[in-house]
C-alpha cells in the first residue's frame, strides 16, 4: 500500500467543497487497498469580511452570481450533482451565509485530536450547513457539533469565546493565497501536486494513481 498526504483547502460554506470532498472520498474507495491517504483540512474564507451575524444567503448569492434566477439554477444543478453521489443538498434551508472563521478554528482544534476527528468534524460541518440548514457561524451550533463528534463541547465553547488561534487561521489562509489559491476546493498532494476544483471521482482516482506510481515502494 502507498499512502498519500492530501491537504484539502476549503471553506465550509462552499458547496463545491462539499462535492469535492465526497468525490475524493469515492476515488479513494475505488483505489483501496492499494492507495490510502492521510487527509488534512486547511482553511480558506470566501468572505473573510462577513459580519459575525453573516449575510442572508439568497440575497448574498443573488448579488454575487447575477440575480435570483441564477441562484435557483445553481441550486438545482448542485442538488442534482449532489444526488448523484449521495449528498442530499437542502440548499433552501441554508438561509445564513456566515463568517466561517470560528468554524475553521473548530476544524483546527479537531485536527489536534487527529486526522480522523478532523475529517469527521469537517463532514459534520458540511452536513449542518448544506443539509440541515444550521448556522455554522453560531458558536453554540459549533460547540454542539464538536460534542456530537466526540470532542469536549464545553471546552470548545470556552475556546470559541476567546481569540485562540484566530491569527493562526488567518495566517494559514494568507499562506494559501501566497501559493496561488484563489478559489476552493483546492487539493495539494504530498506537498507538491495540485488539483483545483471539485473534479469527478474518476479524475481524482487517475491523478492519485499517477502520483502514487511515482512514489517509491514502502520499505
Amino acid at each position: 500500500m502507498k499512502t498519500l498526504d492530501i491537504d484539502i483547502i476549503s471553506d465550509i460554506v462552499c458547496p463545491w467543497c462539499y462535492l469535492g470532498q465526497r468525490r475524493l472520498a469515492l476515488a479513494l474507495e475505488s483505489l483501496a487497498p492499494d492507495i490510502d491517504a492521510r487527509i488534512r483540512w486547511r482553511p480558506f474564507q470566501l468572505e473573510p469580511d462577513a459580519p459575525p451575524e453573516g449575510f442572508d444567503t439568497f440575497d448574498y448569492l443573488a448579488r454575487k452570481i447575477g440575480g435570483p434566477d441564477r441562484v435557483r439554477q445553481s441550486h438545482e444543478m448542485l442538488t442534482r450533482l449532489g444526488a448523484e453521489i449521495g449528498l442530499p443538498f437542502a440548499l433552501d434551508k441554508a438561509t445564513t451565509f456566515p463568517n466561517t472563521l470560528d468554524a475553521h478554528r473548530l476544524l483546527h482544534w479537531a485536527g489536534e485530536a487527529g486526522e480522523d476527528m478532523q475529517d469527521k468534524v469537517a463532514k459534520a460541518l458540511f452536513t449542518a450547513n448544506f443539509v440541515e440548514g444550521r448556522n455554522v457561524g453560531d458558536r453554540a451550533v459549533l460547540a454542539g457539533i464538536a460534542q456530537a463528534c466526540g470532542m469536549d463541547g464545553g471546552d470548545v465553547a470556552r475556546r470559541l469565546a476567546t481569540d485562540a488561534d484566530r491569527d493562526r487561521i488567518r495566517d494559514d489562509i494568507a499562506q494559501a493565497r501566497q501559493m496561488g489559491v484563489s478559489g476552493v476546493p483546492f487539493f495539494v498532494i504530498d506537498g507538491k501536486y495540485a488539483i483545483s476544483g471539485a473534479q469527478g471521482a474518476d479524475v481524482f482516482a487517475n491523478a492519485l494513481r499517477q502520483i502514487a506510481g511515482m512514489k517509491a515502494d514502502p520499505a
